[in-house]
């Protein structure tokens, strides 16, 4: 290569900014998802040319630069669709998250336009051996999840999870609480749990701390990584966790085995749905009922008012200053510490 690789955030969880590796061209039947691969920016390049780094900045790319990434799978209901296992014999992939989430992609909504194309340079490689997320991962030994936790879902992608989670963390570090900030399914995109820090999570976790590039894999795979993520939250000892599924519970990111993980210690949940008419069909598709709806169909005082009549649960905008004594309220019912929980 003639220049450093910009690291894009997957590889954040590694230690390639500080150990030297090789960079060496593998047979295609040797890839692997998870594998950390050098990919070349190539034209035509567009708005959504950027990369995010292990830092969570984003940075323009411009043709020729190379980057680090990992190769994986995405199946985004409004953006794009892709996975590495296309990837021909000509090594052209994309960039289907701007976190280094790499693969073909083979379908692009309208409204995203073109994703970064690379050109494939190799596998990062140590001792001959191809570098993988997997090899940075933490093991814990299987133990009881101990923490209570708020649940974040919805409807769909887009729906308001991630804002709704920064609205939840924010007012319970107000209440006193110490509180871990977690996504566990989704497609790789740090920028999201790093906002749950930035409203004061005490410590943040997601799929990536668990060497997944996204959380289509098949279930075995995921149900070792989200112990893992559960080891972490729990090692931070907090009051509760904030944890959000990305995507929804029917699409391919393991989200119906992320709940069964979690189990009883879920002791609150909040649907964000993306209009009245989908909390409706959520509840009478999967017999449901949350807690509380926010997300977009809350956005206006007609759309909470619809979620009422349609399907009779609590329902708040939670970016309008006037919800946050309710939610408040619903907040301080919520177990303050393990013990609590547990006794629950």
């Amino acid at each position: 290569m003639r220049e450093r690789p910009y690291h894009a955030s997957v590889t954040r969880i590694s230690d390639l900014r500080d150990r030297p590796y090789d960079v060496t061209p593998f047979p295609r039947e040797e890839w692997g998802t998870g594998d950390y691969v050098v990919a070349e920016v190539t034209p035509p390049l567009g708005r959504f040319t950027k990369l995010e780094l292990p830092s969570g900045r984003m940075i323009d790319l411009v043709d020729g630069d190379y980057v680090i990434g990992a190769l994986g799978q995405r199946a985004a209901t409004l953006e794009a669709v892709g996975d590495w296992r296309f990837i021909g014999s000509d090594g052209m992939m994309n960039a289907l998250t701007s976190a280094g989430l790499f693969g073909l992609a083979t379908h692009v909504s309208y409204v995203l336009g073109n994703l970064t194309k690379l050109a494939y340079r190799g596998h990062v490689v140590r001792d001959g051996q191809p570098v993988k997320m997997a090899h940075f991962v933490p093991v814990f030994e299987p133990r009881p999840f101990r923490t209570p936790v708020i649940l974040v879902i919805g409807t769909s992608m887009s729906a308001g999870k991630t804002t709704a989670a920064r609205v939840v963390v924010r007012q319970l570090k107000k209440l006193g609480r110490r509180v871990v900030g977690a996504k566990i399914t989704g497609a790789a995109r740090y920028r999201d749990i790093l906002s749950m820090h930035d409203s004061g999570a005490d410590r943040i976790v997601d799929f990536v701390d668990a060497g997944l590039p996204s959380s289509i894999t098949d279930e075995d795979t995921y149900r070792a990584a989200s112990r893992v993520m559960l080891g972490m939250i729990d090692d931070a000892e907090a009051d509760i966790a904030v944890v959000e599924a990305g995507a929804s519970p029917l699409e391919p990111y393991n989200g119906q085995v992320a709940l069964e993980e979690l189990g009883d210690a879920v002791q609150f949940t909040i649907l964000c749905a993306s209009d009245p008419y989908a909390v409706a069909g959520v509840m009478q598709g999967f017999g449901f009922r949350p807690d509380l709806v926010a997300g977009l169909a809350t956005a206006t005082p007609a759309g909470t008012a619809l979620v009422g009549r349609l399907a009779d649960v609590p329902a708040l905008d939670l970016l309008d200053p006037a919800s946050v004594p309710e939610l408040v309220g619903m907040l301080r019912q919520l177990p303050r510490k393990v013990d609590e929980h547990l006794a629950g």
